[in-house]
């Protein structure tokens, strides 16, 4: 029987990582010519905590600060989502452990303000977090968005 690695295992273990390559291949008709860092898991997670209440960050601000970090034309979209989503779950689990201080992951939106509908609990758990907040939140056909988060994004 397998055994399932925590979400807070997956966070920390950092497989490598960060590692800037060249931009190649298929890379390349996407996101152009340059240098694309993956980052570590924990660097996503260090951001993201960074956030206080009441601002937000997207992904791709996330994105940004990361390839400043590291020097690369861009931040890696895929593994820059998916260590966020790590670290949401990472968060929940150190929560249902009794930790106090997690993750403020409901205040990382997707491109244009869309709430993450994969982070634990869903787009209703996050709306109401977000709401108790002071964001208000709108439903557009399927997707869920902060209306003018932009006057609510973090500068760090």
């Amino acid at each position: 029987m397998k055994l399932r690695i925590s979400w807070q295992k997956k966070l920390a273990d950092d497989q490598g990582l960060p590692k800037v390559e060249k931009i190649t291949g298929k890379m390349s008709t996407r996101w152009g010519t340059g240098t694309v860092v993956i980052p570590a898991p924990r660097e996503v997670d260090e951001i993201m905590k960074k956030v206080p209440k009441g601002k937000l960050i997207t992904i791709n601000q996330i994105r940004s600060m990361l390839a400043r970090k590291h020097r690369a034309s861009i931040g890696c979209p895929i593994t820059t989502g998916i260590f966020a989503h790590i670290a949401a779950h990472a968060a929940e689990e150190a929560k249902a452990e009794g930790k106090k201080r997690i993750t403020p992951y409901l205040r990382t939106l997707k491109t244009e303000g869309i709430i993450n509908e994969k982070y634990p609990g869903g787009v209703e758990a996050q709306k109401r977090l977000l709401e108790k907040e002071g964001h208000k939140v709108i439903q557009k056909g399927k997707k869920h968005i902060v209306v003018d988060f932009e006057k609510r994004l973090v500068n760090l």
